[in-house]
């Protein structure tokens, strides 16, 4: 079974502003490492506008605020609004945001009729920010809890697990599953740094496990992490799906916060949980864009990521 690279050209037309290191250049750099021979193998697909994405989205965010997001949206011609100091809506995000969450929606399709094995989504706006009700961190709409709570839906798969390796706590993502001991949640991410949480002591009804990261840590704690809190607690869980929220500003190179990991950080990571998913979720695996504001070093985490992704799914 092949692994599936999910995107579109409406991602770029998310336009952010100037200076704002979500732009749309990131989708650019990883096209052009993902039109490497490497990647010839590859099935790809564009990501949809599906008639059943406002359900979707209502199973993890409240009618009121998909209401409220639709018409915060501007029309073609007027200028953009921002929803907080850093969260951006232009004529072209609606669409974006939309095609984003279904991306995940036929990524989780695919894996769980078993035409893929695995998949990455290369989308923006990212998502894992977006808590219940509110728009923060560049995103406006939780994409990784919502593929996740489809599978549920539509799949009757009963474990969900999101490991979230994104230098930003994906506070979102906690939000939304807080409560559900059958919706899992590990993360690692530098502590002290936006938005605040993450802390060990956030435990949700047991189902949330943070490993949060000091300053200036590269490899070798991000792996001890993995290795002592996250993977163990990982195979308990026994999911039936693995999602992952691929942030890559964890980067020694990123500009927005101050860890150390190398692009073979991140692929052992995803081989790593690659092999959980193998033994629990017979491989069914989806990975889905978060943060990246280098563009080499995003290209290049990306290109290693999606390698490790298509030797898992072999």
């Amino acid at each position: 079974m092949s692994t599936l690279l999910i995107t579109h050209p409406s991602f770029v037309h998310h336009d952010t502003g100037p200076g704002h290191p979500e732009r749309p250049d990131r989708m650019r750099a990883i096209d052009k490492i993902m039109a490497h021979e490497h990647f010839k193998a590859l099935t790809r697909l564009e990501a949809p506008l599906r008639d059943d994405v406002e359900e979707a989205i209502r199973r993890a965010h409240p009618e009121h605020y998909l209401e409220e997001l639709r018409e915060a949206r501007p029309e073609p011609g007027q200028p953009s609004v921002r929803l907080d100091p850093d969260t951006v809506m232009s004529p072209g995000t609606w669409e974006a945001a939309l095609r984003a969450v279904g991306a995940g929606l036929l990524a989780v399709d695919k894996v769980m009729t078993g035409e893929a094995r695995n998949a990455f989504c290369q989308v923006r706006p990212c998502g894992h920010h977006a808590e219940a009700e509110r728009a923060m961190g560049f995103c406006l709409f939780n994409n990784i809890a919502i593929a996740g709570m489809y599978a549920r839906a539509k799949y009757k798969a009963e474990r969900i697990a999101v490991v979230d390796w994104d230098v930003h706590h994906g506070n979102g993502t906690q939000d939304i599953f807080w409560s559900d001991k059958d919706l899992y949640l590990a993360s690692t991410h530098q502590m002290p740094l936006y938005p605040g949480t993450g802390a060990l002591s956030e435990t949700g009804v047991g189902n949330v496990w943070n490993a949060p990261l000091r300053p200036g840590d590269g490899g070798d704690p991000f792996k001890e992490a993995f290795r002592s809190r996250i993977l163990p607690s990982l195979r308990n869980f026994s999911p039936d799906l693995v999602l992952i929220s691929a942030g890559f500003d964890a980067h020694q190179d990123d500009p927005l916060a101050n860890l150390r990991l190398l692009e073979p950080d991140f692929a052992w990571a995803t081989s790593q949980i690659a092999e959980v998913a193998d033994k629990h979720a017979q491989g069914r695996l989806v990975s889905m864009l978060e943060g990246g504001y280098n563009l080499a070093a995003l290209a290049k985490s990306v290109g290693v990521h999606v390698r490790a992704l298509m030797e898992a799914g072999a």
